[in-house]
């Protein structure tokens, strides 16, 4: 799969990795007992945990719905930095249901899944496409979107934390920063490091959801950034209509061509 930072794709591109991480461990002994005081103390058990309990109140989730607005750094070739702002728009409904409107100054794009067919649609050009008979639960979309279509959606790692996808052992550094109020909530905020990426997480004291994302790319020399903040609606219901596209008037349906680059790109650097 291909991993992309800037959109807060954080733990899938090692998951396989992570399963030969014990064994690797256990190679040399006097070695890994020698640095093993200087790694833990990297690692506070406590920002750990925050991640356990925000994967377990993810998953808890049956419907909702994510308003977030987002700010993307991109480094121009002088290494200045051009900052766009847009919006995020998430709803969802457990196990198979999803509505993405993701709007930028660039573009704008609506993703529609209803449990069988992925439908993108484009307000400003009025084109739409369509992957028919995906029929899959929303995990398995967005693997299959991204590996098999080069369709990367937004915050799409909130639906794998908590799961056998996402290994603590991706993590190389984690902290407790502290507390701290985002939207009059009493927040905690978390910083962690993995390979190529810095990531921070503000999570809500009373609902252990995250309301703030912050990710620094490492392999830019720039350090651009993604910063995401998300206001959650937990009591959202949704008709089922809301997941089904149905063309507007004066929209044109063309054929779904995946980028060639994108799936290179999705088999060279992920799993």
């Amino acid at each position: 799969m291909r991993v992309d930072k800037s959109v807060i794709i954080l733990a899938l591109a090692g998951m396989a990795l992570a399963v030969g991480t014990p064994a690797l461990a256990q190679d040399s002994k006097p070695e890994t007992s020698k640095s093993a005081p200087d790694e833990a103390s990297d690692i506070d058990a406590d920002a750990i945990e925050a991640l356990n309990k925000m994967g377990t109140a993810l998953r808890d989730l049956k419907q909702f719905s994510i308003a977030s607005t987002t700010t993307r750094e991109i480094v121009l070739e002088t290494g200045e930095k051009i900052q766009f702002d847009g919006f995020v728009h998430w709803k969802v409904k457990q196990p198979d249901s999803l509505y993405v409107d993701v709007k930028s100054d660039r573009k704008n794009r609506e993703y529609f899944y209803d449990g069988k067919d992925l439908t993108i649609y484009s307000p400003r050009l009025k084109f739409y496409t369509s992957i028919d008979s995906v029929n899959a639960n929303l995990r398995d979309l967005i693997l299959k979107a991204s590996n098999d279509y080069g369709i990367e959606l937004p915050l799409t790692d909130l639906f794998f934390w908590g799961t056998e996808y996402v290994s603590d052992d991706l993590i190389k550094s984690a902290m407790v920063v502290g507390p701290g109020t985002i939207n009059d909530d009493k927040v905690e905020h978390y910083a962690f490091r993995q390979e190529g990426v810095d990531w921070q997480v503000w999570i809500n004291q009373a609902t252990n959801l995250p309301v703030k994302l912050v990710i620094t790319t490492l392999d830019d020399p720039a350090r651009p950034q993604y910063t995401a903040r998300l206001n959650w609606d937990t009591s959202a219901t949704f008709e089922h209509s809301v997941f089904k596209f149905v063309a507007p008037e004066g929209a044109h349906k063309i054929n779904f061509v995946p980028d060639p680059q994108a799936i290179a790109n999705a088999e060279g650097e992920g799993s």
